[in-house]
């Protein structure tokens, strides 16, 4: 029987208009259901029945008769739309990847199992909210009845199947909680960098690669040799955390210049600033890119509760969006949860280590790996009283280890939200937040009422007598005394500016700096820019906050392009390169010539030719420098720079090497090229690796010509290697909070998972283009939106 999909028919070709929506670019397009779009299905748990309508832009609605069948419905509809790709992150987050895709992948199981979460369950359990365990419980038995249903029509399994082989797996509630590795996670790998540093320029040289907020000078934990490192100590670590390759399960190679993290943007205007006099929130979340999307708007609504906004589809419940009373949205708040501890062996054996004077044992735990086509095979998984043991160096008789706070209960990755779906007031919100564990967030808050806040949230470790910047011995020299609460960090109502931003920058009020919560901060260039257009705005609008997300403007290339004005170019090309920049606005529009030139420049050749100018020996390790610390030496030189004249000299010589490489790339005529040529947006599907051509054309979606850099609002960081988008905002959401239907949204490249489905790409050129479509709130939006229907029955 052939195992590929049939889907059932959905109106196809609908032609979306951009519209003027309060002045925003939206696509309105109405649609009226006929029979062939309405389909029954039978689904065991349900106590009633729940209405499915599924609008023109592929949002699902949920209308249930009780929370518990609004979340099993949740699951049962995120299994129909994105069943590969939930199934993967199950199978990835628990080590169970070698049971269908073979031997190479046991080394990925193994190193995944070492960061799932092994504590209580009822203790677990208890930090999210008091019915998290019944929301996972029903969310899971509803991923379950469309396997029950898939049973009954294997004809719809969705295709990657059929292509790998395999079939989807059932769930059990614990899934959904004990898998941590596909959290956000950082520090880790900064800590390895300044130790490399450290040991071939000094820990003050890794200065260059990472600004520090607080200013601080870290040192050389006593008891560390940053030099005994070995190079692959975060093999495993990075093993655990990355996602399935599908080619031979092996650790990919990161490219040249790729972020260590990812970020956000998210902004709320009072009422006392905008047209209407109701607050405006708006969030741009930024992820990796890949098809499908990794969020997925959905719509739940029951008695008691009405949310709608964007979560992962592996997860209940949303945890951006609002619920009729508040809206919330989400950035990173890079507190440090991480720390890497070195050990000292027993000689004489390796499974104790040095602690407090005297010797303590490691605990080893074996379990079996089913492996597709061969015997199963036995692991061992060690940890220390801090953590999962992540590389042995038998020469130096050294361990390391990793302690982190998302292995401590409480600490699945956004399943937190739970607790806020039903708060009506900044107290109630802030109360949700008390105990958020990860990944650590900016919330910012409205409400009817015209309140605006911000909650930021996250556990994280109260270190004693170190900074967390360097690996440190694990003697017990160096340990954690408990956590900060959400209790211990900043909170903020109705600011007198009128309005809130986040965008991860360094945004501790000084009260709270001496703390220790984390030095090392996303560079401020997004937050100033938001701030810089905020500020001049008062009766900001809808449409304001659409072009503010879609806002190219770069502030590095502001202040880069100022330097310029007094240089002389001398031959032709540089001339001609100086001429582009000091003409040029700034904005890094894809069709801008000037942009291409400035980016290849500043991520290439500039950033790189400074880091080689100021700290040579380190040079390898290091890469690029960080454009905070550059542009404040180029505006003053002094702290790693001679003089002026040394800096005059390294602009000129970077960009004419620079000029020279996009002649190269784009031809000789600069008049011709366009930064949206080499930068490029590219929705790989996870498992793209093992298709054929034709089947990689059919789930891959792109390249799309892309604007924007790492540090303008829209946000593109890309590697260098070929100018490929690595992440960014594929969701966007802006709410009119109170005129709930007035808000708007957009998902990229589509909210659906199947390849075939109008809705699985259909959306990637309105973003790339920066339109939104209305997210329906009220039954009379979602009616006049309403493009196909489901009646969910107990089956």
């Amino acid at each position: 029987m052939s195992l590929g999909r049939v889907r059932l028919s959905r109106r196809r070709g609908f032609a979306a208009t951009a519209a003027g929506f309060a002045g925003a670019s939206v696509m309105v397009s109405a649609a009226k259901t006929t029979p062939e779009n309405s389909v029954n299905y039978r689904v065991r748990g349900l106590r009633a029945p729940v209405e499915l309508i599924e609008d023109r832009y592929g949002v699902p609605h949920l209308y249930a008769r009780s929370e518990d069948d609004v979340f099993l419905a949740q699951g049962f509809n995120a299994a129909r739309e994105r069943l590969f790709q939930i199934d993967l992150w199950r199978r990835r987050g628990l080590g169970r990847l070698a049971e269908v895709l073979g031997p190479d992948y046991v080394e990925q199981d193994r190193a995944t199992r070492l960061f799932l979460y092994r504590g209580e369950m009822d203790v677990e359990w208890a930090r999210y909210s008091k019915d998290a365990q019944r929301i996972a419980t029903q969310f899971t038995a509803g991923i379950n009845a469309y396997l029950d249903w898939l049973e009954e029509h294997p004809v719809q399994l969705p295709p990657e199947f059929g292509i790998l082989g395999y079939r989807p797996a059932r769930w059990e509630p614990a899934d959904v909680v004990r898998i941590r590795s596909h959290g956000l996670t950082r520090n880790l790998t900064s800590e390895v960098k300044r130790a490399k540093v450290a040991c071939v320029a000094g820990v003050d040289a890794d200065l260059v690669r990472q600004s520090l907020q607080p200013d601080r000078h870290t040192t050389v934990p006593e008891g560390f040799d940053p030099c005994a490192m070995p190079a692959d100590v975060l093999d495993v670590f990075d093993l655990a955390t990355q996602e399935v390759e599908f080619k031979d399960g092996k650790i990919r190679a990161k490219a040249v210049g790729d972020p260590a993290t990812e970020g956000s943007n998210n902004w709320v205007v009072s009422g006392r600033r905008t047209a209407t006099g109701r607050p405006i929130l708006a969030n741009d979340p930024h992820r990796a890119y890949s098809a499908p999307s990794l969020r997925y708007i959905a719509h739940l609504s029951a008695p008691g509760l009405d949310i709608i906004g964007a979560g992962e589809p592996a997860l209940p419940g949303i945890s951006i969006g609002h619920n009729g009373t508040i809206a919330f949205g989400l950035t990173i708040f890079p507190m440090d949860q991480e720390d890497l501890y070195v050990y000292e062996l027993d000689p004489a054996d390796r499974t104790r280590y040095r602690y407090r004077g005297g010797w303590e044992s490691m605990s080893v735990r074996r379990e079996q790996v089913a492996v597709l086509g061969a015997a199963d095979r036995t692991i061992e998984l060690t940890f220390t009283r801090h953590g999962p043991v992540i590389r042995v160096d038998e020469q130096r008789n050294l361990a390391y280890a990793v302690r982190t706070g998302w292995l401590e209960p409480g600490m699945s990755p956004y399943f937190g939200s739970v607790a806020y779906l039903r708060a009506r007031n900044f107290t109630e919100f802030t109360q949700s937040m008390r105990d958020w564990g990860a990944p650590t967030e900016n919330q910012v808050y409205a409400d009817v009422d015209g309140n605006i806040g911000w909650v930021p949230g996250g556990l994280a470790p109260k270190r004693v007598g170190y900074d967390g910047l360097l690996p440190v011995p694990g003697d017990g020299r160096y340990e954690w005394n408990g956590f900060y609460s959400g209790d211990d960090l900043p909170r903020r109502l109705n600011p007198v500016a009128g309005f809130i931003a986040t965008a991860n920058q360094f945004n501790l009020p000084p009260e709270f700096q001496d703390k220790g919560l984390g030095f090392e901060w996303t560079n401020p260039f997004r937050h100033q820019r938001i701030v810089e257009v905020l500020s001049q705005q008062r009766k900001h609008t809808v449409a304001d906050s659409v072009a503010l997300q879609n806002d190219q403007l770069s502030i590095p290339a502001r202040r880069l392009v100022a330097l310029l004005s007094n240089l002389d170019g001398g031959e032709s090309g540089l001339r001609r390169a100086l001429s582009l920049l000091r003409k040029w606005d700034a904005v890094e529009a894809a069709d801008s010539n000037a942009a291409a030139l400035f980016e290849v420049w500043l991520s290439k050749h500039l950033g790189p030719g400074f880091v080689r100018a100021v700290v040579p020996e380190a040079a390898e390790v290091i890469e690029d420098a960080d454009t905070l610390v550059l542009l404040e030496e180029l505006e003053k030189p002094g702290k790693w720079l001679p003089d002026k004249a040394a800096r005059d000299h390294l602009l000129l010589e970077t960009l004419r090497s620079a000029y020279a490489e996009v002649r190269e790339r784009l031809g000789p005529g600069d008049g011709n090229w366009q930064w949206g040529r080499l930068h490029h947006s590219f929705f790989q599907h996870p498992a793209a690796g093992a298709f054929n051509e034709i089947d990689r054309a059919r789930f891959n979606v792109g390249p799309l010509p892309r604007g924007g850099s790492p540090d303008t609002v829209n946000q593109s960081s890309y590697r260098t290697t070929d100018f490929r988008q690595i992440n960014g905002p594929s969701f966007r959401m802006i709410l009119d909070v109170g005129d709930w239907d007035s808000s708007i949204a957009v998902n990229t490249p589509g909210q659906s998972g199947d390849p075939d489905d109008p809705h699985y790409r259909d959306l990637a050129e309105s973003w790339r283009t920066g339109e939104y479509f209305p997210l329906a709130y009220s039954r009379a939006a979602v009616e006049k939106y309403a493009e196909r229907r489901m009646l969910l029955l107990p089956g």
